[in-house]
């Protein structure tokens, strides 16, 4: 069973930086895509940043040009680092990954901006 764990998440005042990691365990296969997606409470689950296997990406307009994402296939593991955070950034980072099996979540990590 594919597992999915993510880390870095913390507190942080606007205009600082923080990264998220992910890291997949649990079947010998490489996701066919994997994101990040965050919530907030009261709200919908809501698309970051996606990448494919061979390293296309895709960001959401609300953090294109601060967050960056990126994979290391041969480690199973996904990054996420973000810059220029902002108060509204604040939510619950969720690790997605899909592979042949099905899709799989982590359990998420809290980020929180302070302004």
């Amino acid at each position: 069973q594919v597992r999915l764990v993510e880390s870095g998440g913390g507190l942080v005042q606007a205009g600082g930086s923080l990264g998220l990691s992910c890291a997949a365990s649990g079947t010998p296969f490489r996701a066919n895509a994997m994101a990040w997606y965050r919530q907030v409470p009261g709200k919908q689950r809501e698309l970051v940043a996606s990448i494919t296997t061979g390293g296309i990406t895709n960001y959401a307009d609300f953090v294109k040009g601060r967050f960056t994402i990126s994979r290391d296939n041969a480690k199973n593991m996904m990054y996420l680092q973000m810059n220029s955070l902002k108060p509204e950034d604040t939510a619950v980072y969720y690790c997605w990954a899909r592979y042949y099996t099905g899709p799989s979540w982590g359990q998420g990590t809290q980020v929180t901006v302070s302004s």
